[in-house]
């Protein structure tokens, strides 16, 4: 069972996802975030802390440098049974994500849109969200990695059930389907830059 304490929530496709934070906020977890995604949360009254202010690095590049941060796969990724994975997340102020709620940019949406310029495909490439959903899907055993707002009522009912943790099971089905996604992502890619070739 994964406990829940810490939420990186950070999405394009924002249904579902205040009434979600609201249920998540009574197991008082901490909730760090992005751009338009923390400010509809403050706006419904959840108290956010920026990815940039923990990192302590600022959003750049337009916004495609913001979670590619040591601080946020380290917390994804470290082992929380191996002793020195532990160390070394206290040694460099890296703490625990338990939970990632992220979806990718609307890449699809985007280049079937009239009018599509390459230029406008190539920024709706997402490169942060895909690390980390497959951070977090690679260390299933500890971190809840949430795609789909479907998938709200499973893992809120886990959490009701244990007290604030989500089974193995519902974990290890969400990071196989992560993976089907971004492979599904990636392939659009692929098949809109030969097209381009």
């Amino acid at each position: 069972m994964a406990k829940i304490t810490r939420v990186l929530i950070s999405l394009s496709d924002k249904t579902g996802a205040v009434e979600f934070a609201k249920k998540l906020a009574r197991y008082n977890v901490e909730f760090l975030s992005t751009g338009g995604t923390a400010k509809i949360l403050r706006e419904s009254g959840l108290t956010v802390k920026d990815v940039s202010e923990y990192t302590g690095f600022p959003e750049m590049m337009d916004g495609r440098v913001k979670t590619l941060h040591p601080k946020i796969h380290g917390g994804l990724l470290g082992l929380r049974s191996n002793p020195a994975h532990v160390k070394t997340m206290q040694d460099h102020g890296i703490k625990n994500i338990d939970m990632v709620v992220v979806n990718l940019y609307p890449f699809k949406q985007t280049i079937e849109k009239p009018g599509c310029t390459f230029e406008d495909a190539i920024e709706n490439i997402d490169i942060g969200g895909p690390a980390m959903l497959r951070s977090a899907a690679k260390n299933f055993e500890s971190v809840t990695v949430i795609t789909d707002p479907a998938d709200y009522s499973v893992v809120l009912a886990d959490m009701e059930k244990s007290g604030g943790e989500v089974s193995r099971q519902t974990n290890m089905r969400l990071a196989a389907k992560v993976y089907e996604k971004t492979s599904e992502y990636d392939r659009m890619i692929t098949d809109y830059l030969k097209k381009h070739l």
